[in-house]
């Protein structure tokens, strides 16, 4: 049985108080109804792709699908002037007798795979399935005069969020014999109205929010800042085999495990650190070591930037030219193996990896310019993602919690043992990264509990 997603687009933004509605704003770089559309691309569980969008901004749609690679968009539909339509022109497009619908606002761009995968199984046992949270808020019930009328209790008040989710059988059969209700509140609510079966709660997210009201712009893009994903552990490593991988700083640490490592699956690697001559933070010894790699090999496929320095102390306290050193290494480096690399990697749709800390989502007092720099290179990474989507090469930025590595042990010393994460699951993590077809995400890198 198919499982469609059918991403209800065709909003005005009437609450959102902006010309343009809120489904084409962008927010790190791209709209949101592109990153709505994407959770629904990336899901293994999810066929096909249906979209209901505005009329009158059908051809802005066609736009964003001719500059992306979208392969399960399979129409798209104009809606209808109500919520309640335009569901049910996307299920009425379906010509299957029986399938799985997802039903989603494209305001909801925090959709997690947990929640699309969760609901996909819950279809296997029940009709319809809705997602919600618990509410953390007591909950009241007031009359025309704003009295309160009841509070019910909080233990059985959820919130109620998508997507939402139906047997195309039993959701068409809602829809035709509320075909003269105007009284929709929601596709579950016409299940429960006439009483065609029990509605199975899957758990929502706290991040799973709806873009309404513009303030929402704001929480929504600090939330693209800080978000991270897992390790894609379905990345096989055997697949470096043969691929040019080139890292810099790659004399001990992380760095050293991901060279060990590509070389175990008999990748082709060169390392490159200030141990040898070469110093990311001048860009001209970056361009010289690429190019020698190159003239051997004449291919370049992936490239990784672990070089970083971590320095202790007051701002006040420390010496300038130690600060901009710092500074220089950890982010100016970066932007040196990136704009180098660029060339080199549109041949080979290649792929960059770089890498921040834990420490990136919040200053940390003696160690500001190491904890800047790190929240500088999670903002490049995500601005390159959008520069280098035409050119098909992929970056993303690699987040391990607390590593034991040489340089954690000259600042930190000896620290208690087990509360380390090893280099070796963070090389692990960063090949299997420059294997996928992530772009633009912060991967999260913990020990395994």
């Amino acid at each position: 049985m198919k499982n469609y997603g059918i991403i209800l687009a065709s909003g005005s933004g009437v609450r959102f108080g902006s010309e343009t509605p809120k489904q084409f704003i962008k927010i790190a770089g791209k709209t949101v109804l592109e990153h709505t559309i994407e959770l629904f691309e990336k899901a293994q569980k999810i066929d096909e792709i249906i979209v209901v969008i505005s009329p009158e901004y059908r051809y802005v749609f066609e736009d964003i699908l001719l500059k992306n690679n979208y392969k399960k968009i399979t129409k798209v539909l104009n809606g209808g002037a109500t919520r309640k339509e335009s569901s049910y022109i996307g299920i009425s497009s379906i010509s299957e007798k029986e399938a799985n619908v997802l039903i989603h606002d494209c305001a909801r761009p925090f959709l997690s795979q947990r929640i699309i995968s969760d609901c996909v199984k819950a279809l296997q046992k029940y009709d319809a399935v809705d997602v919600a949270i618990k509410s953390a808020d007591t909950i009241i019930q007031v009359d025309k005069n704003n009295i309160i009328k009841n509070i019910p209790e909080r233990s059985c008040m959820q919130r109620g969020q998508t997507p939402q989710c139906f047997k195309l059988s039993v959701i068409k059969k809602a829809h035709e014999l509320a075909n003269k209700d105007n009284n929709f509140t929601d596709d579950c609510g016409l299940i429960v109205k006439y009483n065609l079966g029990k509605v199975y709660v899957v758990e929502g997210e706290n991040d799973n929010i709806k873009i309404t009201y513009p303030e929402d712009i704001f929480l929504a893009d600090k939330l693209f800042q800080i978000h991270t994903i897992n390790v894609p552990e379905k990345s096989d490593l055997k697949n470096i085999k043969g691929k040019v991988i080139v890292v810099f700083g790659g004399f001990s640490g992380i760095g050293k495990c991901i060279i060990d490592l590509a070389k175990e699956n008999k990748a082709l690697v060169f390392s490159f650190s200030s141990r040898n001559g070469y110093d990311v933070s001048d860009y001209n010894s970056v361009e010289k070591a690429l190019k020698e790699v190159y003239k051997k090999t004449k291919h370049i496929d992936y490239v990784v930037n672990s070089a970083g320095l971590l320095k202790i102390g007051k701002l006040l306290d420390r010496d300038i030219k130690d600060i901009n050193k710092e500074i220089n290494v950890n982010y100016m480096g970066s932007i040196n193996v990136c704009k180098a690399s660029i060339p080199y990697l549109k041949e080979s749709r290649g792929s960059i990896a770089l890498f921040a800390s834990s420490s990136y989502t919040r200053g940390r007092a003696l160690y500001s310019t190491y904890s800047s720099t790190k929240a500088a290179i999670v903002n490049l990474t995500q601005a390159l993602a959008e520069e280098l989507f035409i050119d098909n090469i992929r970056i993303n930025v690699i987040s391990p919690e607390r590593t034991a590595t040489p340089m954690r042990f000259a600042a930190f010393g000896k620290e208690p043992e087990g509360s380390l994460l090893q280099p070796e699951i963070v090389a692990d993590s960063t090949i299997k990264t420059l294997l996928s077809d992530l772009t633009g995400q912060v991967i999260d890198v913990r020990r395994k509990k």
